[in-house]
C-alpha cells in the first residue's frame, strides 16, 4: 500500500489556489478557503483527495477518493470542493490515466457530499454523473439540475450494479431509502475487485488518535479545541494539537459527550471578559465548554483500538429506524472479499475484513453475530456519552417529525 502524500508547496502555491466561491451554499469552516491533499493509497490505483470543514471549529476530514479504470480513465467518488489546487491535482492524474469518466454521488442527503458535485462535474465535461436513487433536497426537493447537476449527464444508479459501464471493476450496495420523516437517508458502498477495496460514505468511521495531515495544516481550531478554559494561551505543539483533536472527535459524533460540561451563559460572558484573545477570530473570548478531568476516557472508548464502528449519530437517529434493512445491507457488503476501507470522514485507508465491517453493525441485533470475532465488544461506546442524542431522539419522536426507531433484530 502506497502512501505518497501531495499538496501544493509552500513556495508554488497562492491563497487563490484553495478558494471555494461557492461555500455560501453550505457555510462550513473554513468558508471560501479550503486546502487539498492528495494520498496514492494504492500504487497507480486508488487516491484519496483530503479537505476539512466544520462547525465552531468542531473540524474533521471529507474525502474523495479516485479509482483508477482497468479500461482507461478515473472514476470519482464523493467529489469534495474543486478549488483549483484540487482540480490541478485531480488533472495530473487525468494526464497520466486518462479522462475522469464517472462521478458518483454515493448519498441522498449528505449536502455536504451533494454541494460539490455540480461544480466538479464542470471541469470535466466528459463525465458522466451517477446518483444515489431516491435524492431529495432541504427545505425544497427540487430537480437535480436546479442543485447544479448536468442534466443531460446525470443518471440514476440502477439497483443492480451489474447494468452499469463499470459493472466489471466494481460492485456496489445501496442502503436505503431509509424513511426518516421530512427527509430519507441513502448510502452507496462501491467494492473495487481488483484492488480489493471498499468505499464508503459515512455508514463506518475509524478516529485516529493523533490528528490527520489535513487537519493539522490549519491548527487553530486544534489549539482552540485544546484550551481548558478561555484564559488558556495554547502552545501550538503535538501534544496540544491531539488533545485537540480528541476533543474535535467527541463533539463530532456525539455533540455534546458526558465529559463536557456547558456552563451557564453569565459564566461565559464573564469569563469572555478576561480572554486574553477577544478577536472575531477567537469567538470574542466565548468558550462554553468545560471539560472533566477525565475525559479522555470517552475518547478511549470511541476509538477502540483503530476498529471501525457506526458514528454513534447514525446508531441513534437513523439506522435504527430501518435495522433489518441495515444488516441485509451490512451482509450483503461483508460478502466481499475487500481488505481496505476508504470512509469519507475521519481515518482511510482502513486495513479491514469483512467480518469486522459486520460485526460494526451488531448494535442493531437482539443477539449479535461473531461476537468473538471481532473486538467492538472490548471496546464498546460509552452508554453516558449517548445521552444527549437519545434526548434529540425523543424530542423528535415526541413532536411526530421522525418516526420511531424499531424493534432490533
Amino acid at each position: 500500500m502506497a502512501h505518497d502524500e501531495r499538496a501544493g508547496s509552500a513556495e508554488l502555491i497562492h491563497p487563490k489556489d484553495f478558494s471555494w466561491f461557492f461555500w455560501f451554499t453550505l457555510p462550513l469552516y473554513p468558508y471560501g478557503e479550503r486546502r487539498t491533499i492528495r494520498k496514492e493509497v494504492i500504487k497507480d490505483t486508488i487516491w484519496t483527495f483530503d479537505q476539512m470543514q466544520g462547525i465552531f471549529y468542531v473540524v474533521v476530514p471529507i474525502r474523495m477518493t479516485i479509482v483508477k479504470l482497468e479500461a482507461g480513465g478515473l472514476l470519482v467518488y464523493a467529489p469534495v470542493a474543486p478549488t483549483p489546487e484540487c482540480i490541478r491535482l485531480v488533472n495530473e492524474l487525468v494526464a497520466e490515466h486518462g479522462d475522469v469518466k464517472y462521478i458518483i454521488l454515493p448519498t441522498i442527503s449528505g449536502l455536504e457530499h451533494k454541494v460539490f458535485v455540480g461544480p466538479f462535474a464542470r471541469f470535466f465535461p466528459q463525465a458522466q454523473v451517477c446518483v444515489a436513487p431516491s435524492q431529495w433536497s432541504f427545505p425544497l426537493n427540487l430537480p437535480l439540475s436546479w442543485l447544479g447537476l448536468p442534466r443531460k449527464r446525470t443518471q440514476i444508479l440502477p439497483a443492480d450494479s451489474k447494468n452499469t459501464p463499470f459493472a466489471d471493476e466494481f460492485d456496489y450496495a445501496i442502503l436505503g431509502p431509509i424513511e426518516l420523516g421530512p427527509g430519507r437517508f441513502a448510502e452507496v458502498a462501491f467494492f473495487h475487485k481488483r484492488s480489493q477495496s471498499l468505499l464508503v460514505t459515512d455508514a463506518v468511521i475509524s478516529v485516529p488518535e493523533e490528528p490527520p495531515a489535513i487537519v493539522q495544516l490549519d491548527s487553530y481550531p486544534l489549539l482552540f479545541h485544546a484550551k481548558d478554559n478561555t484564559g488558556d494561551i495554547v502552545a501550538d505543539n503535538q501534544a496540544n494539537r491531539r488533545k485537540g483533536w480528541q476533543r474535535i472527535s467527541l463533539f463530532a459524533l456525539y455533540f455534546r459527550p458526558s465529559v463536557l460540561n456547558i456552563p451557564g451563559f453569565g459564566e461565559v460572558l464573564r469569563d469572555a471578559n478576561k480572554a486574553p484573545e477577544r478577536s472575531k477570530k477567537a469567538y470574542f473570548g466565548l468558550y462554553p465548554f468545560k471539560w472533566q478531568a477525565d475525559w479522555q476516557r470517552s475518547f478511549d472508548a470511541l476509538r477502540g483500538d483503530g476498529r471501525l464502528f457506526v458514528a454513534p449519530i447514525l446508531q441513534t437517529l437513523i439506522l435504527n429506524r430501518a435495522p433489518q434493512e441495515t444488516i441485509d445491507w451490512a451482509d450483503k457488503v461483508a460478502s466481499w472479499n475487500f481488505e481496505w476501507i476508504i470512509p469519507c470522514h475521519f481515518d482511510a485507508p482502513i486495513k479491514a475484513q469483512p467480518h469486522q465491517f459486520r460485526q460494526a453493525f451488531s448494535f442493531l441485533e437482539k443477539q449479535p453475530i461473531s461476537a468473538g470475532l471481532m473486538n467492538n465488544n472490548s471496546y464498546p461506546l460509552l452508554p453516558d456519552d449517548f445521552k444527549t442524542l437519545q434526548e434529540i431522539d425523543e424530542s423528535l419522536n415526541k413532536f411526530g417529525i421522525v418516526p420511531p426507531a424499531r424493534d432490533k433484530v
